[in-house]
């Protein structure tokens, strides 16, 4: 077959991450590269050979040649690039969050659902050995009926890019939790089997970012910006089938934590755990407690993101739904905008389903 000819928008880091995947993938070709800041497209270009630099977004998207978009810029201009892409008839793999709220995924998905294009979030922890053997366990039965999950990802001293769009709430939407806290949500939602959540609770706080203390190594800080969202958030969501779920994030916070994200999954037949590259399931046999070690097979050719894209080249070239698709990043922003707004009124939220 012919490869997927690819156009890419962003040329911060995250698009060098996609870049260093996809330039060695036979079945796609990297038609080129757009960025507002064009020496960050020529920078990119050059470091991965790629031919063209448009001179804007548009004309990227416009160009008829291009049959997908992978979108790599910050939280605010998802929604927007990502609907003009549809309309224009390409493909969309977009990084996460979907949207900057919910406003933003509604739009999308009712985009992707009005052309019928392709639209995939890059929620690229789906894609690790060890969560698609739990995955599979789960499926199995496994752990019977998961009815409690707790699931967080706790960074000490890990604030990103101090000053620039990371930490400026009209650019990105909000701080930890929508940037790591919105990878294990999607996770734990997809490992539980989908649960529709109903109700949230949470809080948010910033205690060290307004004090420019918890810098991380990520990104390079702008002291001429600022910090207004949180650094630490934490809620309760529960779930139209009974199911609860208990999440944790934090870019900065004073306590012992190896800085490894996790989960933990309470079924009514065993349970799980993962953290950071270790996995356990966890059951009873003759009255006595029994773990087994997760132990999913290697394979030396293929990352995560190689798994990623493969999949969505089987959905754009098949016509198949994703499984990180437009629902799924539209009901990510719907408990995350809640999580905000419980947070804001000290009340449970109860989610707005409407479309």
């Amino acid at each position: 077959m012919q490869p997927i000819r690819l156009g890419i928008l962003g040329a911060g880091n995250i698009a060098r991450s996609h870049l260093q995947t996809l330039v060695k993938m036979e079945q796609f070709a990297v038609s080129g590269i757009a960025d507002v800041y064009r020496p960050a497209a020529e920078q990119r270009a050059q470091e991965f050979g790629l031919a063209r630099i448009y001179e804007s977004p548009d004309e990227l998207l416009d160009d008829e040649a291009i049959d997908a978009v992978v979108i790599c810029v910050p939280n605010k201009f998802h929604a927007p690039q990502t609907i003009r892409a549809l309309r224009s008839g390409k493909h969309v793999m977009v990084e996460k969050p979907m949207g900057i709220n919910a406003q933003a995924a509604k739009e999308i998905l009712l985009a992707q659902r009005s052309t019928g294009n392709i639209v995939m979030v890059t929620h690229q922890r789906r894609w690790e050995p060890l969560n698609i053997q739990l995955k599979e366990q789960v499926s199995k039965g496994a752990l019977g009926e998961i009815y409690h999950a707790k699931t967080g990802w706790m960074r000490r001293k890990g604030i990103p890019g101090w000053g620039t769009w990371f930490t400026q709430k009209a650019e990105s939407g909000g701080g930890p939790l929508i940037d790591i806290g919105v990878h294990m949500l999607d996770l734990t939602l997809y490992l539980m089997g989908n649960p529709k959540p109903v109700s949230v609770s949470g809080s948010t706080y910033a205690e060290f970012g307004p004090k420019r203390k918890g810098i991380g190594t990520w990104g390079k800080p702008n002291w001429d910006g600022f910090f207004d969202v949180e650094d630490l958030a934490t809620a309760l969501i529960k779930m139209e089938n009974g199911s609860s779920l208990s999440l944790d994030v934090s870019w900065a916070v004073h306590t012992d934590t190896d800085n490894k994200a996790y989960i933990q999954l309470m079924g009514s037949e065993g349970g799980a755990s993962i953290r950071g590259n270790s996995g356990k399931l966890l059951t009873e046999k003759f009255d006595m407690p029994l773990d087994v070690d997760l132990n999913p097979a290697q394979d030396a050719d293929e990352g995560v993101r190689v798994r990623m894209y493969k999949h969505f080249i089987e959905c754009v070239r098949e016509g198949k739904e994703p499984i990180s698709n437009a629902y799924t990043g539209y009901t990510n922003n719907l408990v995350l905008e809640a999580i905000y707004e419980s947070s804001h009124t000290g009340s449970e939220v109860k989610l707005d389903w409407s479309l």
